[in-house]
């Protein structure tokens, strides 16, 4: 078969037009395939080649420099949790491992409120409630917590950063989630672990894996800056206290204190140290100690820095061992409960004075979360909400448990810290 002259195909030859075409090219190319499209004759008051241009040149410079601000962000974060990673001996270990790629995750406002599920009315309350799959914001909102269930105790993150989910023990341990705040699935940060605990501002976790007590910051849904040491057989982390973290010892053990950002492992036991509650504004530890003559419960202001030593004390009604409890942001009250299974207000500032202790109404049977305003909020042992109001309680009232609107039958409602202003 004969060839034309000067025909080429794609497998032989040069292309008669070759590929590479200029930006001017394609402007022309585009401006005159949509003159070609126009109808009327007359000139156009717009130019829509024009701006069909402009508005690709700003999107590319937009993506561009969405780009390099996320490149400098990631850098600042990898730098951060590399530098602390690679600290002094007994701090790094192996990089924390994310259970659940949070990925896709962009800080927006909360959803607009949903209405109430059918059948249901809404819960209102002064701090967000987990009622079953439920949560259930102050503001009204109600989101689905979809795959979370058993929960045990929950905490807001600091600058509106979700909130952290607990799971209670299971024989697979237990189960940490991170709730974003612009209405995604929750995510799992940790599973299996044997005990964890999450500070006040949500900010760090602290849990025990297997030989190791191990501790990360949470950064937009992530563990980061990762450390771990060897511990006991037992021993669990219970609290923070600043940035150091309250590690209870097996057996009756006492509690220590471990400050990560220093390397190595738990300083020594307090065996006095029955239980943490809280910490005060001043860094000093709210804990129940084993004091007096004879030997009793009394409530405690420990100093984390000499060992969690008491500098001050106060004994009167016989109090639980069950560690149930919580500081006021304040740090002016403890709710706790007594021995004879009721809830007890304490003024810390008047601590060691029979002033100090005041009848709070029905036992705590979870977690104690306050309010901005001052009031402590738990759950008793039938599923109702008490709150106790300290002026009220001062003048003699005694909190009782308010049943809550869409609540089933057997539910305990789980009340979520909020952080500290």
């Amino acid at each position: 078969m004969t060839r034309t002259p000067h025909s080429f195909d794609n497998r032989t030859g040069t292309p008669e037009r070759p590929f590479p075409v200029t930006e001017d090219e394609l402007e022309r190319a585009l401006r005159q395939t949509l003159a070609g499209r126009v109808a009327t004759p007359r000139p156009l008051a717009a130019d829509p080649a024009g701006a069909v241009l402009r508005q690709a040149r700003r999107t590319g410079r937009r993506r561009t420099l969405t780009g390099l601000a996320l490149a400098g962000v990631a850098t600042v974060l990898v730098t951060t949790g590399v530098a602390q990673l690679g600290g002094p001996a007994g701090q790094g270990g192996t990089p924390t491992v994310v259970l659940g790629d949070p990925g896709g995750f962009s800080a927006s406002p909360l959803p607009t409120a949903s209405s109430p599920a059918p059948g249901k009315g809404p819960v209102r309350a002064e701090l967000d409630l987990i009622v079953g799959p439920s949560l259930d914001t102050s503001g009204g909102e109600r989101r689905e917590l979809t795959g979370v269930s058993g929960v045990d105790r929950a905490q807001r993150v600091s600058d509106y950063g979700g909130w952290l989910v607990t799971s209670a023990v299971t024989p697979a341990g237990r189960t940490l989630w991170w709730v974003p705040p612009n209405g995604s699935a929750p995510q799992v940060l940790l599973a299996g672990a044997d005990a964890v605990v999450v500070s006040p501002d949500g900010r760090q976790v602290a849990w025990r894996d297997g030989p190791y007590l191990q501790a990360a910051a949470v950064v937009g849904g992530q563990l980061l800056a990762g450390s771990r040491a060897a511990a006991p057989t037992g021993a669990t982390p219970v609290g923070f206290a600043g940035d150091a973290i309250l590690v209870r010892q097996p057996e009756r053990g006492g509690v220590s204190v471990w400050r990560r950002a220093e390397g190595g492992v738990p300083g020594a036991a307090n065996p006095d140290v029955l239980a943490v509650y809280g910490a005060l504004p001043d860094g000093r530890v709210v804990g129940l100690v084993s004091a007096g003559t004879p030997r009793q419960p009394c409530v405690g202001l420990l100093d984390p820095a000499r060992g969690l030593t008491p500098v001050r004390t106060g004994c009167g009604p016989a109090l639980a061992t069950d560690g149930l409890g919580g500081v006021s942001a304040d740090g002016r009250w403890l709710l706790l409960n007594t021995a004879r299974r009721s809830a007890l207000l304490v003024d810390l500032a008047n601590l060691g004075t029979a002033a100090a202790n005041h009848p709070a109404g029905p036992a705590v049977a979870g977690a104690v979360a306050w309010t901005r305003d001052g009031a402590g909020l738990h759950v008793d042992a039938t599923g109702g909400l008490v709150r106790v109001r300290p002026e009220q309680v001062l003048a003699g009232e005694r909190p009782t448990a308010s049943v809550l609107d869409g609540v089933a039958p057997g539910e305990r409602p789980v009340v979520v810290g909020d952080t500290r202003s």
